[in-house]
């Protein structure tokens, strides 16, 4: 591995310190006060600058993220509230908005996108002939089974990892679990996420699955720009013809601005992924998100350019814009069959410099440009 300039292996590593903390690692720390107060978090530091907090408590989303002391992990005014205050229900469904902030915000496990009551007789329990679902779905707010975490050596290359498992279930109702594995490489600049979706039950359950990616100042911030491969656009809300914001080239902070959110398809970057990225010139700092296409073959962009809640979101998903309904509706629900699962793998990548600048701007040149 290369850290600090010098290519080191772990005996070169542990020659020069007692741990490899001294050169970066994942520390579990709990929160202390607050609307946070008790929520579990690992803190990974991979030694290149790369930082990020993995909260536990919170589906194993990822918090606070940042790079040699510039952040990108978008920070909201909700703060990282533990999942005991949240009540799914309240606010006609979205009180999901009370703890959305952080760099991940994950959406099902069987509902995602807008709330509404759908048809719940598959769980064959007569008090329950239908469930009305909040922004969202639940899961963002589940706390995780940690089954582990630290660092493993593999030759001369040292992966951070972490693991851990969030149930969503119901007795009479859904039975799904999420199983998370999040890894760095100590002195590299991506972080990895394989997440796989099981139903561990015996009776078909529905799915939608959903990353909401949210990035922040500084790495937004007027002048930023929004790379992706856009084949075309398939939908945007009202509020991109009422304020007719720039969705490319980022504007600064509006006080009173709607939220804008446009449905992109799009096309390969690389055999089977595709991808997003926010890139700040001015900083020469960028940040990158690819997927597997055929895990998510949809892609939302979420334009927050209100002051003070100033956010960029890049939102690989199973399912179109219309959401559970419509999914049910025309067929392209996911029913996971019993003992099926569903995997689904995420990277994140820092890059720094105008030539790396460059270089991810010629893989993501978006096609109708």
């Amino acid at each position: 591995m290369k850290i600090h300039g010098q290519e080191l292996g772990p005996r070169d590593l542990a020659a020069r310190a007692g741990e490899t903390a001294a050169a970066g690692g994942v520390r579990l720390v709990t929160l202390a006060d607050g609307a946070e107060r008790g929520i579990r978090t690992l803190e990974f530091r991979t030694g290149s600058g790369l930082a990020f907090d993995v909260l536990v408590d919170r589906c194993m989303d990822i918090g606070a993220a940042e790079h040699a002391g510039q952040a990108f992990g978008w920070r909201s005014r909700t703060g990282f509230r533990h999942p005991a205050l949240h009540e799914h229900a309240d606010e006609e469904g979205l009180s999901w908005l009370r703890s959305f902030s952080g760099l991940t915000v994950t959406g099902g496990l069987d509902h995602t996108l807008f709330g509404g009551e759908v048809d719940a007789t598959g769980y064959r329990y007569p008090p329950r002939p239908s469930v009305r679902h909040g922004l969202h779905g639940r899961v963002a707010n589940l706390p995780a089974r940690l089954k582990g975490y630290g660092e493993h050596w593999d030759g001369d290359a040292c992966v951070l990892w972490a693991e851990g498992q969030v149930r969503q279930a119901a007795v009479f109702a859904e039975n799904l679990t999420l199983t998370r594995r999040i890894e760095a490489d100590l002195g590299g600049d991506e972080i990895r996420l394989t997440d796989t979706v099981t139903n561990p039950g015996f009776d078909p359950m529905p799915h939608m699955f959903l990353y909401h990616i949210n990035l922040g100042w500084p790495l937004l911030d007027e002048g930023s720009r929004f790379l992706a491969p856009v084949a075309k656009t398939l939908w945007h809300s009202d509020s991109v013809t009422d304020q007719c914001a720039d969705h490319r080239m980022l504007p600064a902070p509006r006080p009173g601005f709607v939220e804008q959110v446009y449905e992109h398809e799009l096309r390969e970057v690389a055999p089977g992924r595709t991808g997003a990225a926010v890139v700040n010139d001015r900083l020469e700092l960028a940040v990158s998100v690819d997927w597997e296409r055929s895990a998510f073959p949809c892609f939302f962009q979420w334009l927050n350019l209100r002051a003070g809640d100033y956010a960029i979101g890049l939102e690989p998903s199973t399912h179109h814009v219309a959401g559970d309904a419509a999914a049910r509706a025309d067929d392209s629900m996911i029913w996971l069959g019993p003992g099926e699962s569903r995997t689904y793998r995420t990277r994140f990548r820092v890059h720094r410099g105008a030539d790396a600048l460059a270089a991810l701007e010629t893989q993501l040149e978006p096609s109708d440009a």
